[in-house]
Formats: C-alpha cells, sequence, structure tokens
C-alpha cells in the first residue's frame, strides 16, 4: 500500500525532465492532490482485499457472508426464564414487572388469578445472560400491582444467553464446509443440535442402543449442562418422535436421543498471596472468573482438566502475586473428564 508521498514521487517522475518538478510548481501542485486521492483509493481497495477472508470479518459483516455461503444464521439473545412466588390476592396480568435489587426487570408471561400465595411464570425484559440471577433476588415491584406485598424467586432463573458471538459463529461456519453434513452423518447431528439456541456444543454417539441410535450430548451456550428447556428444544428440532419418526430434522427410521453433558465440579483450594490494594474477596471472585474462562475454553474440546493450566489462571486473576498448596479436587494431577461430562467451576478456596 503506497503512501501520499510515494504516489507523488512516482507521478512526477514520469514528468520530462524538462518541465519544472519542484515543489511549488504548477505540476507539483496538480499532482499532488491526484497523489492524495489515489493513496485514499489504495487504502480503500487494501481494507476491501482483507474483507474477502471471512477471518478478518467481524459483526454485521461477518453474519451476511456467513448466511450467503452456507445458510446460517447468527443465533440471537434469548430471555432468561424463571418462576416467582407472589404473597397477596388479586390478578397478575401478562406483562406485570418485577425486579431485582440491581435493577433486573422480569415480565410475568401469564395472567393469572392468586389467592394469598401463587406462582407466576416469568422472563428477563432484557434478553441475554445478565437475566440469569440466583435464588431470592427478585423481590421488588417496579410498579405496585394491587393486592400483592411480596414478590421472591425461590429458585434461579436460567436460560437467557447472549447473541452468539463472532467466535462461535465463524466456528459453526468453519464446521459447515469443513466436516460436511450428510445423509443423517455425525457431522449433520452435530449441525442440527448446534442450530438451537441455547445449545453451546455438541457430541455424537452413533449406534448408542442398537440400530439406527443415535445419543446427542449437548451443553448450553454457556459451557455448562444444558437445562431440561434446553434439551427439550434440541429434541423436538432434532427427533420429537419416540419412534424416530416425528417432523424433526432428523432422516426417517432414525431413533435420536438427546441429553445433556453431565456436570463435573472442579473444587479448587490454594493459598495465595495478594497484591497490595487489593481485598481476599476481590481476589477471590477474580481466580472464579479467571477458573471459569478456562474451563469453557476446554469444554468439549480437551478431555483432561489441567492442575498446571488450573495454577495459571489463579496466576493471572488480577491481584494474585502468587500461591501453594494448590489441589483440585483434593488432588495435585490433573483430572480427566468423560465424553459425555463437562467440567464446571465448583468452590474455590483462597486463603
Amino acid at each position: 500500500m503506497a503512501t501520499k508521498d510515494e504516489i507523488l514521487s512516482a507521478l512526477l517522475a514520469l514528468v520530462p525532465s524538462s518541465y519544472d518538478r519542484s515543489v511549488g510548481s504548477f505540476i507539483y501542485d496538480s499532482l499532488s492532490p491526484v497523489a492524495e486521492q489515489l493513496a485514499k483509493m489504495d487504502i480503500f481497495i487494501d481494507s476491501v482485499k482483507g474483507k474477502l477472508n471471512i477471518d478478518n470479518l467481524t459483526g454485521v459483516e461477518l453474519a451476511q457472508r456467513v448466511r450467503e455461503r452456507t445458510g446460517i444464521e447468527r443465533k440471537a439473545a434469548t430471555h432468561s426464564k424463571g418462576s416467582v412466588v407472589l404473597t397477596g390476592t388479586g390478578t397478575i396480568t401478562k406483562g406485570d414487572l418485577f425486579e431485582t435489587m440491581g435493577g433486573i426487570r422480569f415480565r410475568s408471561t401469564e395472567t393469572k388469578s392468586v389467592t394469598n400465595s401463587g406462582t407466576i411464570s416469568v422472563e428477563a425484559v432484557v434478553p441475554g445472560s445478565s437475566g440469569n440471577v440466583p435464588a431470592n433476588t427478585i423481590t421488588l415491584f417496579p410498579v405496585t400491582i394491587s393486592g400483592f406485598t411480596a414478590v421472591n424467586n425461590q429458585n434461579p432463573t436460567q436460560d437467557g444467553f447472549d447473541t452468539e458471538s463472532d467466535a462461535d459463529l465463524l466456528k459453526r461456519y468453519y464446521e459447515r464446509i469443513r466436516t460436511p453434513a450428510t445423509s443423517g452423518n455425525v457431522a449433520h447431528y452435530k449441525q442440527w443440535a448446534k442450530e438451537v439456541s441455547g445449545v453451546g456444543d455438541a457430541r455424537v454417539v452413533p449406534l448408542w442402543n442398537g440400530a439406527n441410535t443415535v445419543k446427542v450430548v449437548i451443553i448450553g451456550s454457556d459451557k455448562k449442562p444444558a437445562s431440561n428447556a434446553v434439551v427439550t428444544a434440541a429434541q423436538n428440532y432434532i427427533d420429537p418422535g419416540v419412534t424416530g419418526l416425528g417432523n424433526g430434522v432428523a432422516p426417517i427410521g432414525a431413533y435420536a436421543t438427546i441429553v445433556s453433558a453431565t456436570g463435573v465440579n472442579i473444587n479448587v483450594a490454594a493459598t495465595v498471596s495478594i497484591k497490595s490494594g487489593y481485598t481476599l474477596a476481590q481476589v477471590t471472585s477474580n481466580i472464579v472468573d479467571s477458573i471459569t474462562t478456562y474451563l469453557k475454553g476446554i469444554a468439549f474440546v480437551e478431555s483432561v482438566v489441567s492442575y498446571a493450566r488450573i495454577g495459571a489462571a489463579i496466576l493471572n486473576s488480577e491481584g494474585a502475586q502468587d500461591y501453594s498448596g494448590l489441589t483440585v479436587n483434593g488432588g495435585t494431577t490433573g483430572i480427566t473428564i468423560g465424553n459425555e461430562e463437562v467440567a464446571v467451576t465448583g468452590t474455590v478456596t483462597i486463603i
């Protein structure tokens, strides 16, 4: 990619030496803006050339290229769902609002009369993982609802997933073109499973229970065991009929069973020296985040949780200076993860 000065020098070199080409001359001043525009055009052409490589695309441009080449659509964010228990007597109307102390709002997904106490289904107003809140956190009425004095979610809300990332969309794209899915082969079942919102990855076990049977083991988009709702959605999409003759995408005569991977808790304990300016609680939270990021990265990719990489995750955590006495599930070796299992963060004890 040539600069303005390089282009200007090349243009001036094409002019016969019998003409005045010095700075400030008519020829120099005439060619200078031309060189500037050509330099801008060179930058634009270089940018367009870069976009020929799909790895250089992001956002809307990436989604459009993937859709044009494969028909794959970026998976949209989903609303976290759960339920709340209302105290009081009255009618909850679909769309009535409830809220956490942190300002995360949920709306009723049903209209229902309640006497003294009752359970109402809710979903987060804003789609995405921010709607996955712990139990006993939806406790407020942002708008007063006549007849009710208290609200609470006795269980966590779940299945709120963020919009599919560029990295995950690109991964699905390459899986489609590098492992062709045809006639219900293993790649086809994996592709179908990952088309379902909330499914982060899948493993396929052919002939797991005899001829024409297939087991598809899935994890959620958060790289944890999939919820019952996500498993059901995947089952209905791939093979809703108990005889294998439903109207799913699986071939007629195939018997597909969709299950969630079993979570294997990775319990970590260590003594950590803390950098000045940080508290134990802050460093522990950072270590949990770092370990969780590592485990998400190896979910359905690696079969061993590395003891050394757990240590590295601790050292890479903000505020952690060094550590000693590290144990992972009570030992000092890696943890083997089975083909139908996924490692998840368990207890993290930092002293």
